[in-house]
């Protein structure tokens, strides 16, 4: 099975990043229209994209400041089983390593590279977010 992977640096502090990958209000900044949830093992996400695309995930890993990973539930039909997982390393006290996986893909498709290429971009609008307090709107996300 193919399996996305993104490792990166970023200048910001280890809490800062695990908020951002893990709750809602940090997801909401950079990839979901709105989400809900808590980062608690086995407990459910709703992860909204917009109408037709409300979807949903299960915590199923989690380390305070260090992991933390999805298993889609509800989602396209390839998306679903697949597992969303950072990784993360501090590097000093502002400075953190991600290592960021979407792993479980069932073929490499063009839908499996069409998402590793939106997946760059949104980590981008993560980094960028973090480092300089950008806000990109949802709706121009993937046009930056």
């Amino acid at each position: 099975m193919p399996d996305i992977i993104h490792e990166f640096p970023i200048a910001t502090g280890i809490s800062r990043v695990f908020a951002a990958v893990s709750t809602p209000a940090g997801l909401d900044q950079w990839w979901t229209l709105r989400s809900d949830g808590v980062p608690t093992f086995n407990s459910l996400y709703s992860l909204d994209f917009g109408p037709g695309y409300e979807w949903r995930a299960h915590v199923s890993e989690v380390e305070k400041n260090r992991t933390f990973e999805l298993e889609l539930v509800e989602a396209m039909p390839d998306w679903i089983g697949t597992r969303v997982r950072f990784e993360l390393t501090a590097i000093d006290d502002t400075h953190t390593l991600i290592l960021f996986t979407h792993i479980g893909w069932p073929a490499q498709s063009e839908h499996f590279a069409v998402s590793s290429f939106c997946w760059a971009m949104y980590l981008r609008i993560m980094r960028r977010t973090l480092e300089y307090g950008e806000e990109v709107p949802y709706s121009a996300r993937l046009e930056v």
